[in-house]
């Protein structure tokens, strides 16, 4: 077992805090357009960052539970992937103007590490307790696979979210962004801007896949500690990514199809386990090794693939799939 004295969890979760205070700061300070240039040294810092913290904990804790980190990291940076199209699609279905993304995004990643938190905690615990938890996560993450393959060509429908209805409906809403602010007054009436509709549908996205991205990463290590820095160093670089990638997006025609192939990879590999520690030990296991070997040559099948695909087929767009199917609304005559 993985021993980490509370002085290290105090540190980690303390540095980890200073970098989002970072990104706060410089998000409520100065306001702006994020250029190619700025989101490519921000993600360098992020990967060098998670990279470093790494190659500390294999030093400091052994190869194992290195590997562990690492696989666990490539996990969720994967799926974070994911995220990135939801998010464009919010940015784009509400209008967010570019000078807020910046604000928009990390108070995003906040919620979403606030909520991962939570679950992370949960589900060690109900680990430690039940045994049986690994067949339902790795349940969990089967269904969640398939249903993501069936919609792998689908955007997820979020003006109709149940969450961002609800919000619109309790709350007046302002008909612009109002220089960014949450709240503001308006005749003396107290309403709320889009952009905490735009907050709130990021929340209720970052808690959808929390639901999917933690039993996922449980998959490759049992250690809270690993679970959460993985989670961690993997949505704090999501933020300068978003402004990197989000004119490749489109591109990665095949990302939700492969990305239900790790759910479902890793679904099997918790059920495997589950049958090896309550069935019989004779039952094979998946060592992690094996694990991010095959998590790595999915991603760059798929990244290849779609690299492919949309240069013979310029018209070829992606889409970050649905857990369920919707119908387009009729359009009026």
């Amino acid at each position: 077992m993985l021993e980490i004295s509370g002085l290290a969890w105090a540190v980690t979760i303390g540095v980890i805090v200073a970098l989002l205070a970072v990104d706060l700061v410089l998000a409520a300070w100065r306001p702006h357009r994020i250029g190619f240039r700025e989101a490519s040294l921000w993600s360098v810092f992020y990967i060098l960052v998670a990279i470093g913290f790494g190659v500390w904990f294999a030093s400091a804790h052994g190869g194992g539970f290195g590997a562990e980190y690492f696989a666990g990291y490539i996990v969720e940076k994967s799926l974070s992937v994911d995220n990135l199209f939801v998010f464009v699609i919010i940015m784009t279905t509400f209008l967010v103007p570019e000078e807020h993304q910046h604000k928009v995004l990390t108070f995003g990643i906040v919620l979403a590490l606030i909520m991962r938190g939570i679950f992370i905690a949960v589900g060690a615990t109900l680990l430690s307790l039940f045994s049986f938890m690994f067949l339902l996560f790795g349940l969990l993450l089967i269904f969640t696979a398939v249903q993501l393959f069936r919609h792998r060509d689908e955007d997820p429908d979020v003006e109709n979210n149940v969450v961002v209805k609800t919000a619109r409906k309790l709350l007046p809403v302002t008909d612009d962004y109002v220089g960014g602010k949450i709240f503001t007054k308006l005749d003396g009436k107290r309403m709320a801007t889009p952009l905490f509709v735009v907050l709130v549908a990021i929340g209720g996205v970052d808690l959808l896949f929390a639901l999917d991205s933690i039993p996922a990463v449980f998959g490759v290590t049992e250690e809270p500690y690993i679970v959460f820095t993985a989670n961690a160093f993997a949505l704090l670089g999501l933020r300068a990514l978003f402004f990197l990638v989000k004119g490749l997006l489109d591109r990665l025609v095949y990302l939700s199809a492969g990305l239900a192939i790790i759910l479902a990879f890793i679904g099997v590999k918790l059920i495997l386990h589950w049958a090896h520690v309550d069935i019989s030990a004779s039952v094979p296991e998946v060592p992690t090794p094996l694990s991010l070997g095959v998590i790595i040559a999915i991603l760059v099948v798929v990244t290849v693939a779609s690299l492919i695909k949309t240069r013979n087929d310029p018209a070829a767009k992606a889409h970050p799939g649905s857990l369920r199917g919707h119908q387009e609304s009729p359009e009026p005559e």
